[in-house]
């Protein structure tokens, strides 16, 4: 949906990011969901606090999916009647499945109207009723004044099916609920879909407590933080598709979920938790072990701190972290994971199709061959750097050893714009990271018991991740303390295997993930695949797969053909019965190939060149099996 920005492509998918800003953008922005980073992002932090609470809707909403369906007129009824029904609709009260709901306000809006869209040009939508509603409000625990709140896109030429799109970052805005898809790309609203977003129960506009971290402060309130966990997600589906029965006179045919990043925890929550509300979801780059990577956030935060604190220093000043590597010296590190790997899939292309095989074995010698000396100063790496990457690649650990959330991929993303604005923050400097600006304060507010309060600045934020004991606070993240009577892992993780009433139900999932995402570790996704397999006898793959993208970061960007109708895949197989054997994919104007397309190939399978024609096209690529 547009929103965050989309970076890229879709809304994240289906995400509130998405996908009509100018693709140079896109990296830095796979976040903002109804916000703009616009430039303030990367201001001097004098505006830190202005702008965090774009920073924390930040999560990429992206989701590389160009649904190409039509938009049909399943029962349309003519406009004035449709505007009627719409105004009717602000005093009407359908059977609500939950009680407490209640529509704030409803307009008809004419075809031909537009919609202002964040680092893009407006959004011209058709015909439709848009509404707004509320449910389950109350006062917090912390005295908060709370509530559902959702958006609802109700098009006069309905297709006949539903379209819930996903959030992104700490949520708190309630989304456009257009249902952006993919660069050039009619939004969901305009292909025909009723388009639902929501706020996951908390208001940024009213819950942001600058003592309590500004935008995180809604996990001091236990409800607020299992809303946000996914609590949130059946109430408001049900209470859409209520409308959509009372405004069209029946329910729709079909439905889908689709999100990247949050989003993409919140598609894992519907197939986990409630499998019977969709027939097709999208996952992208899922943050289903949010609070686990959230103390792998921690974890690269102090490797890359080491590299520029003062000797001695227990805080230093957040401008520093960006210095730690500069883009000269990511691109040492690039060209050393492509000497080591980029010719595992055939061919010599910039691109590791074959990360898997990718091992720091290979590329730390490649590495070291790029080590700084008398003769050699610029363009080069210190040896504590590459122990930074080897520390950062190895993942967070405590000090037995034990792992306390995955590896990452070795692969040729490594240091791209979309790679290092969450690790270390952009290399124009002044600003310290999302991994610190967001990550620590909701590591801190949201997944530890007890919560921590930070003030809403970089420097608090980045203190809090500097004095992390992984020893100490990680288990936190299991913890329960009163009023707290569940975990922030039991309120927020969607990492279960069990999809069994998803299956039975015939519903299918597709996954797509960079495999240069900087915050979600793709192996995490894999490992998880491989236990969803397993529990179905080695056939997942017939309502389940997964899509790795070779060098893209978070729901979009890097080195890679990262856009892609992953949301056009998904409804050909639930409509039609194409399994989608292969997803084409193309490089985008910002990456080093423009206009390069390769198919994406589901897991465990990797793109292969056939041995003849250009490596431009995709044509001449084939999805094999690995050979190790």
């Amino acid at each position: 949906m547009w929103r965050p920005p989309r970076s890229r492509a879709p809304f994240s998918p289906g995400s509130r990011c998405s996908a009509t800003i100018p693709r140079s953008a896109a990296p830095l922005l796979f976040f903002a969901r109804g916000a703009t980073l616009a430039g303030g992002l990367y201001n001097s932090m004098i505006k830190y606090e202005k702008f965090l609470p774009v920073i924390f809707v930040l999560s990429c909403l992206a989701i590389p999916a160009n649904a190409g369906q039509g938009a049909g007129t399943a029962d349309s009824a003519p406009e004035s009647s449709a505007a009627d029904r719409c105004a009717q609709l602000a005093t009407a009260k359908p059977e609500w499945p939950d009680a407490t709901t209640r529509i704030e306000q409803s307009a008809w809006r004419a075809d031909g109207s537009q919609l202002a869209i964040p680092m893009g040009p407006p959004v011209t939508l058709p015909a439709h009723c848009e509404l707004t509603g509320v449910m389950q409000e109350r006062v917090g625990v912390d005295g908060q004044h709370y509530a559902i709140h959702f958006h609802l896109r109700l098009p006069v030429h309905w297709n006949g099916k539903f379209f819930f799109e996903g959030g992104g970052g700490t949520e708190g805005e309630p989304g456009s609920a257009i249902g952006q898809i993919a660069p050039g790309v009619a939004p969901a609203i305009a292909q025909g879909y009723a388009v639902v977003s929501q706020d996951s129960g908390h208001d940024n506009k009213t819950n942001s407590v600058p003592s309590g971290g500004g935008p995180v402060a809604f996990g001091f309130d236990p409800q607020a933080r299992a809303n946000y966990g996914g609590g949130s997600l059946k109430s408001v589906a049900e209470a859409a598709k209520a409308i959509i029965r009372s405004y069209y006179g029946q329910s729709p045919r079909r439905s889908y979920f689709v999100g990247c990043s949050k989003g993409g925890q919140e598609a894992m929550v519907f197939a986990q938790r409630f499998p019977e509300e969709f027939d097709g979801i999208i996952a992208g780059d899922p943050g289903f072990s949010l609070p686990r990577a959230a103390v792998a956030e921690a974890w690269d935060t102090q490797a890359f701190a080491h590299l520029v604190a003062p000797t001695g220093a227990k805080s230093f000043d957040p401008k520093l972290l960006p210095t730690s590597f500069s883009n000269a010296q990511f691109q040492v590190a690039r060209e050393a994971v492509l000497a080591a790997c980029d010719a595992d899939d055939g061919v010599k292309d910039g691109i590791t199709a074959a990360f898997e095989s990718c091992t720091w074995r290979r590329v730390e010698p490649e590495l070291k061959r790029g080590v700084c000396s008398p003769t050699k100063a610029a363009s080069c790496l210190t040896e504590a750097q590459i122990d930074a990457l080897r520390r950062v690649y190895a993942g967070p650990k405590d000090s037995k050893g034990k792992s306390l959330y995955s590896d990452w991929p070795l692969d040729a993303g490594i240091g791209s714009d979309g790679w290092r604005i969450w690790k270390i923050g952009p290399a124009m400097g002044g600003f310290p990271g999302i991994n610190v600006a967001m990550g620590g304060p909701a590591l801190a507010a949201i997944f530890t018991t007890p919560p921590t309060a930070l003030e809403a600045n970089p420097t608090a934020a980045l203190d809090y991740d500097l004095r992390f004991d992984f020893d100490r606070d990680a288990p936190k993240i299991y913890a329960v303390q009163p009023p707290f009577e569940r975990s922030a892992w039991t309120d927020i993780s969607a990492r279960s295997p069990h999809l069994e009433k998803f299956r039975a139900r015939d519903g299918k999932m597709i996954v797509f993930q960079g495999a240069s995402d900087p915050v979600f570790s793709l192996n995490d996704t894999l490992a998880w695949y491989r236990e969803v397999d397993k529990l179905n006898g080695g056939t997942a793959a017939n309502f389940v797969r997964v899509f790795p993208v070779p060098g893209m970061a978070h729901c979009g960007g890097g080195p890679a053909t990262d856009e892609f109708d992953a949301f056009g895949a998904l409804v050909n197989w639930v409509e039609k019965g194409l399994v989608p054997d292969r997803i084409l994919a193309k490089a985008g104007p910002t990456s080093p190939w423009p206009g390069r397309t390769r198919p994406l190939c589901p897991y465990p399978q990797v793109a292969r060149y056939g041995g003849s024609g250009s490596i431009e096209d995709a044509a001449n690529f084939v999805c094999r099996r690995p050979v190790h």
